[in-house]
């Protein structure tokens, strides 16, 4: 009788969670090295829980046996039920100790003969939901209905919240995932993992994208761990946004795969995911498409803040005051202008020049200390330049606070990162350029980057020391238009017609 052969049948179906990747592959350590020990330690009591012990069975005594592997070779003798492996990272969690313990029992250990890709999957949400604000860099999408369906027709709502209220589709994601796995299946192959924050109102979706299963030779196991083919999408509660992020940062290697002939680039296939997810979404004659916002940051509470759920969408710089509730009143308060006075808004106690009064009132500076002498020197310069003009420093600050808001204070959540202008104007005079370079406007003269923990934070810094005129400050610029990408032309910021 011949020997059967293994066939190798075509489907569309996913990779399944249960795929193993073999605990030896090194890349393996880096992923779960990234992790805390504490998370490290809550992620294995997860997998052991009663209802994943099922799908991430530990390497018990039994299969040991039925191997027939030698267990004096393994520093990790094997358990004899799953309660005892329980017991064993309860115990690690009670005292002290290093991470690489922690890992070198997983791999070695409990779970030495593979870790599957929804534990892998598991990991690489725990260290997002770990690191919010500097995990990846994400982009803000905007769902918006196309034109011709349903939801975008004059008698689906007569007012901006009906409308508002259209852009947001229903999400129930075990239909999502069968959507976007048809649209996607025919294309590429991908392993699929949702997962609701434990601490943001967000929803994870964490999508690896693989070429096609039925290459020879097969991928290598660092396949499954390669960083640059994980696409992140981060969908809040009841927004008409989303955030997407591609796992590896430039400059990262990916697996050797990419070598094949027949392989397929990945920022193709992340293209490819992107035109997927607002047809997943789509409903017949609901149909949706996304636009860009020209918002990209590393944190997630920024994009909450600037394209998330509730009133701060489109209150931001100046009328942050409103939305933040520390102003009586609204921009439309019939109420005379001399009602409120500004002093009512202002945030004395997060003011940069009271917080130094307070601080040299109270302590004295120490002649060891030379950041400390440092900031009093800079708080008498102030101090001086408000004896010498004392109503145009008052006159500057109130011009602060009427162009900034809120913005840029330890109060406001939204703080970038990173906020890109580009100059589109002509370096000669209009009448001195030639014809051809008349509708040349795509190509910027001058790029300015500013980059920081909070660059709307700097920017009113400046303005607050008299550097920079508030007054004469763009929106864009006081964090009033919400971007992070700028087209300047003209002293004017050109709104692609798509986010208008």
């Amino acid at each position: 009788m011949a020997p059967l052969k293994t066939v190798r049948a075509p489907t569309t179906a996913s990779l399944p969670n249960s795929l193993r990747i073999p605990s030896t592959t090194p890349s393996l350590l880096k992923t779960l090295g990234k992790i805390s020990r504490q998370s490290l330690l809550d992620l294995a009591l997860e997998w052991l829980d009663e209802k994943n012990v099922q799908l991430f069975p530990p390497f018990l005594e039994r299969d040991q046996l039925e191997r027939g592997d030698d267990e004096e070779l393994n520093p990790y003798p094997a358990a004899v039920t799953v309660e005892d492996v329980r017991e064993t990272y309860r115990e690690l969690q009670s005292r002290k100790g290093g991470k690489r313990e922690v890992i070198d029992r997983i791999l070695e250990g409990d779970w030495r003969h593979g870790i599957t890709l929804r534990q892998l999957a598991m990991a690489d949400l725990r260290y997002v939901e770990d690191h919010p604000a500097g995990s990846h860099r994400w982009t803000a999408l905007k769902l918006a209905p196309i034109r011709g369906s349903k939801s975008s027709s004059p008698d689906s709502g007569a007012d901006s919240l009906s409308d508002m209220a259209a852009c947001i589709p229903r999400f129930h994601p075990a239909t999502f995932l069968q959507n976007l796995q048809r649209e996607i299946s025919p294309l590429v192959k991908a392993h699929y993992h949702i997962s609701r924050s434990k601490s943001l109102p967000l929803t994870f979706l964490r999508i690896f994208i693989a070429d096609s299963p039925y290459q020879y030779p097969r991928q290598p196991p660092e396949v499954f761990t390669d960083a640059s083919r994980v696409v992140y999408v981060a969908f809040p509660d009841s927004s008409p946004f989303l955030y997407t992020s591609i796992a590896a940062p430039p400059g990262t290697k990916t697996a050797p795969a990419a070598a094949h002939p027949l392989a397929t680039d990945t920022r193709t296939l992340q293209h490819i995911l992107r035109e997927a997810i607002p047809k997943a979404l789509s409903r017949p004659h609901e149909r949706y498409t996304l636009e860009p916002t020209s918002l990209t940051a590393k944190s997630l509470h920024a994009l909450l803040a600037l394209r998330g759920p509730g009133r701060t969408n489109s209150a931001n710089g100046a009328f942050s005051i409103f939305a933040d509730a520390v102003l009586e009143g609204s921009p439309l308060d019939p109420r005379a202008s001399n009602t409120v006075a500004p002093e009512e808004y202002q945030n004395e106690g997060s003011s940069p020049e009271k917080q130094d009064e307070e601080k040299n009132g109270s302590e004295e500076p120490s002649s060891t200390d030379a950041k400390t002498q440092t900031q009093t020197k800079k708080s008498n310069i102030r101090s001086t330049d408000s004896e010498k003009d004392p109503e145009g420093s008052k006159r500057r600050k109130l011009a602060v606070y009427s162009r900034f808001g809120t913005a840029g204070t330890p109060a406001s959540a939204a703080a970038l990162d990173r906020l890109d202008i580009r100059l589109l104007d002509s370096p000669v005079a209009e009448d001195e350029a030639p014809d051809d370079a008349a509708d040349s406007t795509d190509a910027p003269t001058m790029t300015l980057t500013f980059h920081g923990a909070d660059v709307v934070s700097g920017l009113r810094r400046l303005a607050e020391l008299g550097v920079a005129d508030p007054e004469r400050m763009p929106s864009w610029m006081t964090g009033e238009e919400a971007v992070s990408v700028a087209a300047v032309k003209g002293g004017r910021r050109i709104v692609p017609n798509n986010e208008r």
